[in-house]
């Protein structure tokens, strides 16, 4: 699991909104947090960090805070502050509503060139937004699910471990959501699928699925695991699993295009419009 937490600062709300959101991280996860500027210095710079970390030691007295600012191109300085072993935290523009969160050039070359987990919260929406459902009552079920979009083909340890270890650290329930996109006019929804085929596919997919959880299920005994199977695009079905979620979690394998690296259409499609705060977890 990731060692620190770092957020980038470029002055911006909703950047401010992601480091305060990183920061209710590196408690829960018990790490300090590093604060990253990148760009030459000047009189703005060094106010800007320094009031973010007064406000975000207001807000969460006790945390262990550090603030820099690095010279160098932003992709660069956010990849090499984070490291092998961080977790790093960027904000994305908020467009409200079901719209999500547009993920800016920098933030989509830092996902695709990360060696640690990235995270994109969106800004506009407070981080006690992400915890709890409104009107809820007390327990697990109060709070906002963790979840897991998860490969049951080639599943990556790396990526269930993450989701797991969050849910176990914020109480809350595990969704797992897995699916399968057919070859035929309709799949898209899997909506014109007829009873039979539904329940042989989606059968098969719980067994599947089922296997790959039970040692996390052993290993993390007090997370509640819930799983949906679904049909069609995984990537909208997991933007509409994200509007009641405190963390959505993807992974995200190495693809290179000819000019640089790239990210896989579900990914791309959660970052630019899941309403939660998302996860990406690379892996081989």
């Amino acid at each position: 699991m990731p060692r620190n937490v770092t957020a980038g600062l470029d002055g911006s709300p909703q950047s401010l909104t992601a480091a305060d959101w990183a920061a209710g991280e590196a408690l829960l996860r018990d790490v300090p947090l590093r604060l990253v500027h990148a760009g030459p210095r000047s009189r703005w710079t060094d106010d800007m960090l320094r009031d973010a970390r007064k406000a975000i030691a207001r807000r969460h007295p006790g945390l262990d805070i550090g603030a820099d600012r690095v010279d160098g191109d932003p992709v660069p300085v956010l990849l090499s502050a984070a490291g092998e072993d961080g977790l790093l935290v960027l904000g994305s523009r908020g467009t409200g509503g079901a719209a999500g969160f547009p993920a800016g050039s920098v933030a989509l070359a830092v996902v695709a060139g990360s060696r640690s987990p990235v995270v994109l919260v969106r800004g506009g929406r407070r981080p006690e937004d992400e915890s709890r459902l409104p009107g809820a009552g007390a327990g697990a079920a109060s709070r906002r699910d963790v979840v897991l979009g998860l490969d049951s083909a080639t599943p990556d340890p790396g990526v269930i471990a993450f989701a797991f270890d969050a849910a176990s650290r914020r109480a809350a329930r595990l969704r797992v959501v897995y699916g399968r996109r057919l070859s035929l006019p309709s799949d898209d929804n899997g909506g014109d699928l007829g009873a039979e085929l539904h329940a042989e596919l989606t059968g098969d997919m719980h067994r599947a699925a089922s296997a790959v959880l039970e040692p996390w299920r052993e290993k993390f005994p007090g997370v509640e695991v819930t799983e949906q199977a679904v049909i069609g695009r995984a990537g909208s079905h997991l933007v509409e699993a994200s509007h009641d979620a405190s963390l959505l979690v993807v992974g995200r394998r190495p693809r290179r295009t000819p000019l640089a690296a790239a990210i896989g259409p579900v990914t791309h499609t959660v970052l630019h419009h899941a309403t939660a705060p998302v996860a990406v977890v690379p892996h081989d």
